[in-house]
């Protein structure tokens, strides 16, 4: 499983943890103390918690689950920091107790550079929803 080498690399390396349900591959994108908040609000901090968060799901209700990202925006704002957005569509499958469905996010990530390795900072992934009716709303 690669790495983050660029900022840029998140959306793929992301995805490619995800879609293997590898939770080891998943917590070496995070750094040791980062944070991340889930489409729901859950907020957790380290990558024992962050793991934590995601194992269980991991072997139930997205056990099945596809995860596709694209990138949207990546701003350097130092040689070792950067803020990235990408939209991020889930894929769920059977395993979901509400069936295969899609679900589309938005995610803002701070990554930062420390010994010649990125690593995501921090993490907040917004559900696209109706403000008015909590209606998902998808992509076209």
């Amino acid at each position: 499983m690669s790495g983050i080498n660029t900022p840029g690399d998140i959306a793929a390396s992301f995805q490619a943890a995800w879609n293997a349900h590898d939770m080891r591959a998943f917590g070496s994108l995070f750094e040791e103390d980062a944070t991340f908040v889930n489409r729901f609000g859950h907020y957790v901090r380290g990558v024992d918690a962050i793991v934590a968060l995601h194992a269980p799901i991991h072997q139930t209700i997205y056990v099945d689950s596809a995860l596709d990202n694209e990138l949207i925006d990546l701003n350097l704002l130092a040689e070792n920091v950067a803020v990235v957005h990408l939209w991020s569509r889930l894929k769920a499958g059977a395993a979901h107790p509400a069936g295969p469905h899609v679900v589309d996010t938005l995610i803002m990530a701070v990554l930062t550079k420390r010994e010649e390795a990125w690593r995501i900072r921090a993490l907040e992934n917004v559900t696209l929803s109706n403000p008015r009716t909590g209606e998902a709303i998808l992509r076209a």
